[in-house]
């Protein structure tokens, strides 16, 4: 039996997950159980291994029995950002070729939006939602053992988050029946972060997305508990860290910025001492940040740079950060090479295009164009992201090739102005992007959401004054421009290419 099994056998009554937004709770027992149940009413209507399902749901337990029962019946589980515009939705069901969609009755404007019409089954969690069966009817007198035969086991079949366009799709190969007991996940990052049974994760994020999705059924195959939210909030994640007495945590830099705006006085009431691993991503986190979450949290800050294709992971902890600031860290296995855009090897220090050399292969599902650009000749990988490695081989991120400026001949990256911008005390949050110039072809322009009120013209003087002492001229933003909110994903990545779009 894989893990989950297992673990239901060995801790029927033990809490596997727990939604405090709705305190609900489930334990192993009941999750395998439910799980068991999905899959037999997937296998029921007559569902074969390899096709899809896909969910539109907010965190919950439904969400874990169908993403477990799915992957039981040999199908793959396609989670949607349930923020997506209808145009993206309709994209992703229309590419993974879903045979069925779950969908929150709350979502009731979303769902209306589309055009459901190939997709043969559809089932409503809460209200009742027109066109959909209600979920129950799905597992209603079916068995809650393992499905019957030798089918084999179903995957993730996730999608990115669309920061630089439509969304795409990475499919695996489904598990073979015979590797049912084997892990997974690569287990480097057991190693590295300590996951065992006395696990007690908190997961601030929608499982829709890679990462906590991901993480969550880390914690769960292996015994722990998941401690899942619905949303991110800087002092309820704090008190729920000393209430459930949380041990592994998962944020983004974003999260980080919002905790350490709160006053010290309400930091301070909340007890972490059980919080012993902190692990974050998906975005390259401010050096200031980062160096005031560890003096504040001590070393158990653990930071990995890697993608939804899953062609390598690099890894760093909190100590050798601290003596590498700004580094991502060294690869957990293989090889990093940095090329410029002729496919050359460049030196220490010189930026250019990320490869992983060693990892496992992927492709884009139904775009064979975007998978080549992925590889180069030597059958190395990347994930179009900029960097350098210093001499002791670190890697250090610098932008995605997408959203670098080209300013008069010259690369600027929009991570270099950010770090500047964000060692002044009123600046809360900043994006950088390229606007169209007549003379330099672009120019950086800084979009700032500022702290302790409203920005002015003397702000803005004084961060462009900033930037004249710490950058070369290219570099530094033609204009200022404050904002109340950047946009963002629910994981906490800039969408970048939302605020191209109004510049266009």
């Amino acid at each position: 039996m894989p893990l989950l099994a297992q673990n239901a056998a060995r801790w029927p009554d033990k809490p596997c997950a727990i939604f405090p937004d709705t305190g609900e709770a489930l334990s192993f027992g009941q999750l395998d159980a439910a799980a068991n149940q999905v899959a037999h009413g997937l296998i029921a209507l007559g569902l074969q291994p390899g096709e899809g399902i896909a969910l539109l749901l907010e965190n919950g337990p439904e969400f874990l029995w169908l993403t477990y029962g799915a992957k039981r019946a040999g199908l793959m589980v396609t989670p949607l950002s349930i923020h997506l515009r209808p145009n993206e939705v309709a994209h992703v069901l229309r590419d993974s070729g879903a045979r069925l969609v779950v969908a929150s009755a709350h979502l009731d404007a979303l769902v209306t939006a589309l055009d459901l019409s190939e997709v043969p089954h559809r089932y409503a969690v809460g209200e009742a939602v027109p066109g959909f069966a209600p979920l129950a009817d799905l597992m209603a007198g079916q068995g809650t053992g393992w499905p019957p035969g030798e089918r084999p086991l179903g995957r993730e079949f996730l999608y990115s988050s669309g920061t630089t366009g439509l969304p795409k799709g990475i499919r695996r190969p489904l598990i073979p029946f015979a590797d049912r007991l084997k892990p997974e996940f690569d287990m480097t990052w057991k190693a590295f972060y300590g996951f065992d049974e006395s696990t007690v994760y908190l997961s601030p994020a929608p499982l829709y997305h890679a990462a906590p999705n991901r993480y969550v059924q880390r914690a769960m195959d292996h015994g722990g508990t998941a401690v899942i939210l619905r949303k991110f909030d800087a002092e309820r994640c704090l008190a729920m860290i000393a209430q459930h007495r949380i041990t592994h945590s998962q944020w983004v830099p974003t999260m980080f910025v919002r905790m350490l705006a709160l006053p010290e006085a309400v930091r301070a009431q909340h007890d972490l001492s059980s919080h012993r691993c902190a692990i974050h991503a998906a975005a390259p986190c401010p050096v200031p940040v980062k160096r005031a979450m560890i003096a504040w949290w001590g070393p158990i800050i653990r930071e990995y740079y890697a993608g939804s294709e899953g062609i390598g992971t690099v890894f760093i902890d909190s100590e050798t950060w601290l003596r590498k600031p700004g580094s991502v860290g060294r690869p957990a296995y293989g090889r990093v090479h940095i090329l410029d855009e002729g496919g050359n090897p460049l030196q220490s220090g010189e930026t250019g295009r990320i490869w992983f050399e060693g990892g496992p292969k992927f492709a884009y599902h139904n775009d064979p164009e975007k998978t080549d650009a992925a590889y180069n000749e030597r059958g190395w990988a990347t994930l179009h992201d900029l960097g350098w490695l210093d001499e002791e081989g670190f890697l250090f991120l610098s932008d995605r090739r997408a959203d670098l400026i080209l300013s008069g001949g010259v690369n600027v990256y929009p991570a270099e102005i950010e770090a500047v911008l964000l060692t002044h005390p009123r600046v809360n949050e900043v994006a950088v992007i390229g606007v169209k110039d007549e003379e330099f072809g672009e120019r950086p322009r800084a979009l700032v959401v500022p702290r302790g009120g409203p920005g002015d013209a003397a702000l803005a003087e004084e961060l462009v004054a900033l930037c004249r002492r710490e950058l070369a001229g290219p570099k530094v933003p033609r204009a200022v421009e404050f904002l109340e909110e950047l946009p963002r994903s629910e994981a906490g990545k800039l969408l970048r290419r939302v605020l191209k779009e109004r510049y266009l």
